[in-house]
């Protein structure tokens, strides 16, 4: 399966969980192993396989233990400052999102999609 925008959350962590488990049998590493290496039970590498909403420091442990943590930078590059925005934010770091124009106060951009 291909992870796109339209994939559910369930979907993205059981392919995710799918492809853990195939880096761990292509390396010939038995569940235990993986979990040991990783420093998380045994449970916890069994529920990542299958998708079950697992943490994000566990999957940061696995990542590392399977030699694929650099795969994160792939995926997810710290984002690129455009000349304007640094321009405009005088070279301050931004803190803080603003909310959309119109929005009332205390809203969010967010979605259930997102959850």
């Amino acid at each position: 399966m291909r992870i796109t925008s339209t994939s559910t959350t369930d979907e993205v962590l059981r392919e995710i969980g799918g492809r853990l488990r195939d880096y761990r049998l292509q390396q010939n590493r038995t569940i235990d192993e993986l979990a040991r290496d990783a420093g998380v039970g045994t449970m916890t590498v069994k529920r990542t396989e299958a998708g079950e909403r697992p943490t994000l420091a566990s999957l940061v442990k696995l990542l590392r233990a399977l030699g694929r943590l650099e795969t994160l930078e792939a995926c997810l590059p710290q984002p690129a400052v455009s000349p304007l925005q640094l321009s405009a934010s005088r070279g301050r770091e931004r803190q803080r999102a603003r909310p959309p124009k119109g929005a009332p106060m205390g809203t969010s951009a967010r979605t259930a999609a997102d959850d």
